[in-house]
């Protein structure tokens, strides 16, 4: 409710440094980019940003690695997604491969056929010892 939001970004915010890859469209190589991408068609190759967003629509197809401190899938990646703020994974949404992530939303639906990661060391909730005798 207070923090409704935080830490999302979104499409808006980067007017006019938002670049597309249309749908029926093949990007071969590696894409370094300020501000947002939104991938419609495929990328053959990996995706950095220091400060921006990459969203992957519901027929975007990206092979290979995807760092950036915002990740929004609706489509597929196969390769390692790095989001060192906040990702969202949509109720289509495919990723074959790690998920490291500061903060993750994940709908009814989304599939990740690899390890879900923390990257930053937050306070962790209580946990459980790993046998009853460490307890005592």
């Amino acid at each position: 409710m207070w923090n409704k939001g935080k830490g999302k970004a979104d499409m808006q915010r980067f007017t006019g440094k938002t670049s597309l890859i249309a749908a029926g469209a093949v990007f071969r190589g590696d894409l370094e980019f300020q501000g947002a991408v939104q991938i419609d068609g495929k990328v053959l190759g990996d995706i950095l940003t220091e400060g921006g967003l990459v969203r992957v629509s519901v027929e975007g197809e990206v092979e290979g690695e995807v760092r950036a401190p915002h990740v929004v899938i609706d489509g597929e990646i196969i390769g390692d997604v790095y989001a060192s703020q906040h990702v969202e994974l949509g109720p289509k949404a495919r990723v074959r491969g790690n998920l490291y992530y500061g903060l993750m939303e994940m709908a009814m639906g989304a599939q990740v056929e690899g390890g879900l990661r923390p990257i930053k060391d937050q306070d962790r909730p209580l946990e459980l010892p790993e046998s009853v005798d460490d307890a005592q």
